[in-house]
C-alpha cells in the first residue's frame, strides 16, 4: 500500500475472562473500533484512496448498501472530501439514513430490495464518467485492505495462533484473512468461520462443492460460476435476525476458491440466532461492548467451551476471535434479544443445533 491507509491499527487484546473458560490464550481483535465500527473501513477505504488516485479529486463513490459496506464508504469519502452517493432499500431505518448523512454522503432510499438498490447505483455509475461503484465484498483490492488485519495481528502476537474465528457474510473479511495469512506465512493457521442458520450461504457453498449432493434449504437455489468453476448457494430471502449484515445473496466466488484450496483449510460452521444473541449479551457482560448479532456470531465458541473443543485442536494455545464489530445493534436490541434467548430457555429443554461441516453438534441451552 503506497499511500498512507484511512485506518488505524486497532488493539490485540486478551481476553482473561474467555481465556479462562476455554483454557487457552483467547485473543480479541477490536475491529469494532474502526471510524465505521466494523472492520469494512479497511478493505472499503482502500478501494476508495485507489479510485480517487485514478480518477482524481472529483471521484464520485456510489454504493448499494443499507449497512456497513454503506457507513464505511460513506466515512472514507467524507475522510478524503469527496462525493458519495449510497443507495439503500425501502425500509431502512432513520437512524441508518441519519448516520450516513452525519458523513456527508447522499442517501438515496428506494427499491423492495438490496438488488433494487444496486441496479439504481449501477445506472448512476454508467450515467456518470467520474463515477466509480465501491463494491461491498467482491473484489480484491477490498480483500487486499482487509489483509492488513493479520499484519497487524502478526506484529502484535508472540507465537502462531492455533486458530483464527471470523463471521462470513459474502465473504470479503474471510478473503483478507486468507491473502493476509498467506502474507506473513500463517497459510496453515485453521480458520473457522461462522454465519447463523438462514443466511448460511457460505456454508452451503462450501457444502455443495465439496459434496455436490448436499440438499440446500428450501429458500435457496443452486447456482453455476462458470469463471471459477463453482457452484454457489444462492439465497432467495432470510431467516435470521442477522440478516441485515450476515445477508448475501451468494458467497464471492473467488474466496470460495481460495477457501477450497487454502492449506490450512477453513471450517464452516452454522448456528442459530438464539446462540448469537447470547453471546452478544455475554460479550457486553465481559468487555463492556455492544456487538451486532453478524460480531456475536464469531464469539459463540468463546461462550461454549464445548463446541470450542469440536473446532480446535485440544492442543491450541493462542487463538484469535476478530471482532468484526458493526452499527447495527443498540440497547433495545439487548432487551429483544434478552426476551427471545429467555422465551426459548423456558421453552424445551435440550440443546441447539449446531452444523459444522456437515456434523451436527449438539451445545447445551
Amino acid at each position: 500500500m503506497s499511500e498512507q491507509p484511512l485506518w488505524q491499527e486497532t488493539p490485540l487484546i486478551i481476553s482473561s475472562g474467555i481465556s479462562k473458560r476455554l483454557g487457552c490464550n483467547a485473543h480479541l481483535k477490536l475491529e469494532n473500533l474502526h471510524l465505521s465500527h466494523s472492520f469494512k473501513y479497511r478493505g472499503i477505504s482502500h478501494f476508495i484512496q485507489q479510485a480517487k488516485s485514478t480518477h482524481g479529486p472529483s471521484v464520485h463513490l456510489v454504493v448499494a448498501s443499507g449497512g456497513n459496506a454503506g457507513l464505511a464508504a460513506a466515512c472514507a469519502a467524507n475522510a478524503l472530501n469527496a462525493r458519495c452517493t449510497v443507495f439503500i432499500p425501502d425500509g431502512a431505518n432513520q437512524s441508518t439514513i441519519a448516520l450516513l448523512e452525519r458523513q456527508n454522503a447522499d442517501v438515496v432510499v428506494g427499491g423492495a430490495s438490496y438488488l433494487y438498490a444496486l441496479e439504481a447505483a449501477r445506472e448512476m455509475v454508467k450515467a456518470e464518467a467520474k463515477a466509480v461503484l465501491v463494491p461491498a465484498y467482491e473484489n480484491k483490492v477490498v480483500w487486499e485492505g482487509h489483509a492488513s488485519m493479520i499484519k497487524e495481528i502478526y506484529t502484535q502476537l508472540v507465537d502462531k495462533p492455533d486458530a483464527i474465528f471470523c463471521s462470513v457474510g459474502g465473504g470479503g473479511l474471510l478473503g483478507g484473512l486468507i491473502l493476509g495469512c498467506e502474507a506473513v506465512g500463517w497459510d496453515d493457521v485453521p480458520i473457522v468461520t461462522l454465519e447463523t442458520i438462514g443466511t448460511d450461504c457460505f456454508y452451503h457453498t462450501m457444502r455443495l462443492n465439496r459434496h455436490p449432493s448436499h440438499d440446500l434449504p428450501a429458500d435457496a437455489s443452486a447456482v453455476k460460476d462458470d469463471e471459477y468453476g463453482l457452484t454457489l448457494a444462492f439465497f432467495h430471502r432470510f431467516s435470521s435476525h442477522a440478516s441485515g449484515s450476515l445477508g448475501a445473496s451468494s458467497p464471492s466466488p473467488g474466496v470460495v476458491k481460495m477457501a477450497l484450496e487454502r492449506k490450512g483449510g477453513v471450517r464452516c460452521v452454522t448456528i442459530p440466532d438464539e446462540l448469537a444473541m447470547q453471546a452478544a449479551m455475554d460479550f457486553a457482560d465481559d468487555h463492556k461492548m455492544l456487538v451486532e448479532l453478524a460480531c456475536s456470531t464469531t464469539l459463540v465458541p468463546a461462550y461454549k467451551p464445548s463446541l470450542f473443543a469440536r473446532l480446535v485442536p485440544l492442543s491450541a494455545k493462542n487463538v484469535v476471535f476478530v471482532v468484526c464489530g458493526g452499527f447495527k445493534v443498540s440497547l433495545s436490541d439487548m432487551r429483544e434479544y434478552r426476551g427471545i434467548v429467555d422465551g426459548d430457555l423456558k421453552g424445551e429443554a435440550g440443546s441447539w443445533n449446531v452444523f459444522c461441516d456437515g456434523e451436527v453438534i449438539k451445545v447445551q441451552k
